[in-house]
């Protein structure tokens, strides 16, 4: 059994300011995704899906197509558009926002029938993360409600062009996740590493073990998160700017007994472009890796 590595590049990158799942950045013109993919490959993962929009499909399957990986890696695409609800519901008038994370998983339900993991288009996770995952998925297969993420430490993830957003995890002592606690505005200080959330400053510590959405899966879990979406629909789907990430269904499923996770640890850098001062550090990262030989 082969893995296969679900891809989230529907994002626009608001805050980098453009489209940055397609901007080469690697010393011959790599995109961040040409090194995950290649570490997938490494890591015995099958097949690719790549959740996309219709509004760049065609620029985006010429660049990332299985020529451009030589043909070691099936290739599929599907798309995720705001009105890509389940039966019954439709997009309030006024709302652009995506529905988010989890949202977009559920896109590939009908493409993904094995284990599969689930990473960003604009985050570089390290070949470790990807063979930790894929060692871990392979065991997985038939099995339900058995699931798995890489966690990186805190002092790994961080810009230093402005806060980030980081799921903090708790595990237990056998090193299955509790929950996942979503911080929104992370960053470094003089004296160290703080979130902020309303009138609360609070400091965490550089090696607490956060999510950057690279989890695994079996194939069970698409109907799972359906219902929890449809749940969240009919509570708060009349909302603006309302969403539903994948960590908030994990911490459901796994409150109700239905999943556990265990989290995977890796001390690999984890780095990528949340804002485009981040470019020039990513080129640099990339140049030294080639330097090295890993890629």
């Amino acid at each position: 059994m082969k893995p296969t590595l679900l891809v989230l590049a529907a994002g626009m990158g608001s805050r980098y300011g453009g489209l940055k799942q397609m901007d080469g950045l690697g010393p011959h013109g790599e995109a961040i995704l040409d090194y995950s993919v290649t570490d997938a490959i490494r890591a015995g993962f099958g097949k690719v899906v790549f959740v996309i929009r219709h509004s760049f499909a065609d620029d985006f399957k010429k660049t990332f197509n299985a020529d451009r990986f030589h043909g070691q890696i099936d290739v599929r695409y599907v798309y995720q558009e705001l009105d890509s609800l389940p039966e019954g519901f439709s997009v309030p008038e006024g709302r652009e926002k995506p529905w988010g994370t989890n949202h977009a998983v559920l896109m590939a339900k009908d493409e993904i029938h094995e284990p599969f993991a689930i990473i960003n288009a604009d985050d570089f996770y390290g070949r470790d993360g990807f063979q930790k995952m894929g060692d871990y998925l392979r065991t997985l297969d038939g099995k339900q409600g058995h699931y798995c993420m890489v966690g990186y430490r805190l002092e790994n993830t961080l810009s230093e062009n402005g806060s980030v957003s980081r799921g903090v995890c708790e595990t237990d002592s056998e090193g299955y996740l509790k929950s996942v606690t979503e911080r929104t505005s992370i960053a470094r200080e003089n004296d160290g590493i703080y979130f902020t959330e309303g009138d609360t400053h609070q400091m965490l510590p550089p090696d607490t073990t956060v999510s950057m959405n690279l989890f695994g899966f079996t194939p069970d879990y698409f109907a799972k998160s359906e219902e929890l979406f449809i749940d969240f629909l009919k509570t708060r789907g009349g909302e603006m700017k309302s969403e539903y990430y994948v960590p908030l269904a994990v911490t459901k499923m796994i409150e109700s007994g239905y999943a556990k996770m265990r989290v995977l640890t890796t001390s690999a850098q984890w780095f990528g472009v949340t804002y485009k001062e981040d470019r020039p550090m990513v080129v640099a990262k990339f140049r030294e890796l080639h330097e090295k030989g890993e890629y």
